[in-house]
């Protein structure tokens, strides 16, 4: 098994330099944007809803 890399590589969001504080981002803020797309549904994979059977609901 490899070993995590020691340096941080670039921020997933704007590019810049990551810092270990808030690896694998660059920032405090690019971070919260992250979260904010998170929780906004702004990550998501194309494709019909899945649709659930009330049977299968506890």
């Amino acid at each position: 098994m490899t070993q995590p890399s020691k340096t941080p590589g670039k921020c997933p969001l704007c590019k810049k330099a990551a810092v270990p504080e808030h690896a694998p981002f660059c920032s405090k803020g690019c971070k919260d944007r992250d979260l904010l797309k998170w929780l906004n549904d702004g990550y998501s994979v194309p494709g019909e809803p899945v649709v659930i059977p009330d049977s299968e609901i506890d």
